[in-house]
């Protein structure tokens, strides 16, 4: 049974020395790397950094070295986390996007005393921020870096790590801690232990039944997020081996290069994969446009559960042949499952993508819990759309009588780093509680309503679940983002930032000419303004009347990372934008 998480590449280096692990574009070649490679570089990289003062003298948390990685995801991501693992030292890792004001309290707060940068840019952003920081004392880079230790410098040592270290690290032993950014506040340092993570890897290895050893996986989603982090070892104990994509913007080429069975991904991601084939279906012509959306319209009709008439079945069968077999030669012909987690999918984006045999597997979980609580399964007899699926083994749920989930298992973390009035406030009788409302769909499926904190009232003493209207509106192309505001306030209102592409495109479409306005220009357009109106009272319909968007403000721009209005997982944080924006929400009530 898997009980550190270092023994899962341990025994596939014992079982399948020569398999590949890992692989990565370097020089415009996808390189690989073997089980052995993998496992003996670790080894080396640990004895190297014990040689260079790392001691791991006790396991005691606060004894535990703390070490920092900022990179971008690469094979040299996983060998670093093996490695510090291999020392009992405790891995830190800090998204490469995370202000330099952030990552100096992060690093500060943890006691960071070695940090491994992946490249000359994050170097760059992060020199003076290092500076600020007394305990950090090595810093080590994965690309050549004038005036930087390379990291070859450890693994050239060929030193082996202490075994002794090695034999005292336990299930309990702590092996990561994850500062989450938040929609509020400074970063919380989620501790978890091998066990913590080892435990989500086994209870959710049944939901990965379709993986074979023949298969490979791609990784995109942040490393530095448990998701993909807990994901990656059980790519590893089932013999998948997982390619890294170049960048965000290499996804689709990467896709058709690497021809995986399986991808994590995130619902914003999978919505700009779906603009992406929305729009090339609105560029084709005649019979061949008309046999898209007649595709697309069988596509929006799919359920695992109730699979329609015969004449249905039929069309559907016939729909696969000749439109959807493109959109799986787009993802490289071979994908089972896309891995869907951080917030909710919308439900017509399950429903297409799952007809044209992509199974949608969505699920749930929080840095807290390992993350993974519920998942959908590949099986259609445990996978609801809607839902984010039935519990996985050993993680136990009850919903408190205001909705709200909590969670016990042994995947919930043991704490906040020097935080313990935090842990005391998440922890309620050694249940976790995790902040979202749900419920459960027929006995066995959970579903998430909202957050419990970002449920409001208006004046009139009624409650609104922002999310779920969010959602259903997202669902029309014209809109890209959206935030409802309204507490405390007469009525709902939102802003919204439209899908600038498709307003150019349906403007070409109106006057057959291409728009030269700007981003900030076209929202202020009355044709524009009203396209949007169209959409929100086509979508108002799904709401009682006082959750219903009576106002709205078009954003000039989208919200992105870099521009703090959204968390590294692509979540709003809707008190900085709320922040940002106050002007334009008190321009919607001024006068009301």
């Amino acid at each position: 049974m898997i009980k550190r998480l270092f023994d899962i590449v341990k025994r596939r280096n014992d079982e399948a020395p020569d398999a590949v692990m890992l692989a990565a574009k370097e020089n415009g070649q996808w390189r690989t790397y073997s089980c052995r490679e993998v496992w003996e570089t670790a080894n080396k990289l640990a004895g190297g950094l014990e040689a260079n003062g790392v001691k791991t003298e006790s396991l005691d948390i606060e004894q535990q070295e703390k070490i920092a990685i900022i990179s971008l995801n690469r094979p040299e991501w996983m060998i670093t986390d093996l490695g510090v693992q291999l020392t009992g030292a405790v891995l830190t890792p800090v998204y490469p996007t995370i202000a330099p004001h952030e990552l100096s309290y992060v690093f500060n707060e943890a006691g960071v005393r070695v940090v491994f940068v992946a490249s000359q840019d994050i170097y760059d952003r992060y020199r003076d921020a290092f500076a600020e920081v007394p305990t950090l004392t090595q810093v080590y880079s994965f690309d050549k870096i004038d005036g930087v230790k390379h990291w070859s410098e450890l693994t050239a040592l060929n030193a082996s790590p202490d075994q002794a270290v090695i034999d005292r690290i336990i299930p309990d032993t702590l092996a990561t801690i994850i500062y989450t950014s938040g929609t509020t506040g400074n970063p919380k340092g989620v501790m978890l232990t091998h066990n913590n993570i080892a435990s989500n890897v086994r209870d959710s290895m049944p939901a990965f039944s379709f993986a074979d050893p023949s298969g490979k996986a791609l990784s995109f989603l942040p490393l530095n997020h448990i998701f993909e982090r807990m994901v990656t070892y059980v790519y590893l104990n089932s013999g998948v081996a997982v390619y890294y994509a170049e960048s965000m913007d290499t996804i689709g080429a990467n896709l058709k290069e690497v021809k995986p069975i399986v991808f994590t991904t995130v619902p914003r991601l999978l919505e700009k994969v779906y603009e992406r084939i929305m729009n090339t279906g609105m560029e084709l012509t005649g019979i061949k446009k008309k046999l898209f959306f007649w595709a697309l319209a069988l596509g929006k009709q799919y359920d695992n559960v109730n699979h329609g008439s015969l004449w249905y079945r039929l069309q559907l069968w016939l729909a696969n042949k000749i439109i959807f077999n493109k959109w799986r030669e787009a993802l490289g012909g071979n994908v089972k499952a896309i891995v869907t987690g951080s917030a909710a999918c919308q439900e017509r984006l399950a429903r297409i993508f799952s007809s044209a045999g992509i199974v949608i597997m969505e699920g749930y979980g929080l840095t807290e819990t390992s993350p993974v609580v519920s998942v959908n399964r590949f099986e259609s007899e445990n996978r609801r759309i809607g839902s984010i699926g039935p519990l996985i083994d050993n993680v136990e749920v009850k919903l408190a009588e205001d909705g709200e989930i909590l969670v016990k298992g042994p995947n919930v973390t043991i704490g906040y780093y020097k935080h313990p009035e935090l842990t005391a406030e998440a922890m309620k009788d050694g249940w976790f509680q995790t902040g979202d409302i749900g419920q459960w769909v027929e006995g066995r499926f959970l579903k998430i309503t909202d957050r419990k904190k970002e449920i409001f009232k208006t004046s009139g003493g009624k409650y609104v679940a922002p999310q779920a209207v969010e959602n259903r509106m997202k669902e029309s192309p014209y809109i890209e983002q959206m935030m409802v505001v309204g507490a405390g306030m007469k009525f709902v209102a939102a802003l919204i930032v439209p899908s600038f592409m498709q307003l150019r495109k349906y403007l070409r479409d109106q006057t057959g000419k291409e728009t030269t306005l700007t981003d900030a220009k076209l929202v202020k357009q009355p044709e524009v303004i009203d396209l949007i109106q169209k959409q929100v009272d086509k979508y108002n319909q799904f709401f009682s009347h006082p959750e219903q968007v009576k106002k709205f403000v078009l954003m000039p721009r989208e919200w992105t990372i870099d521009t703090e209005e959204l968390t590294p997982s692509l979540k709003i944080k809707r008190k900085v934008i709320t922040q940002k924006f106050q002007k334009e929400i008190d321009g919607i009530y001024e006068g009301v």
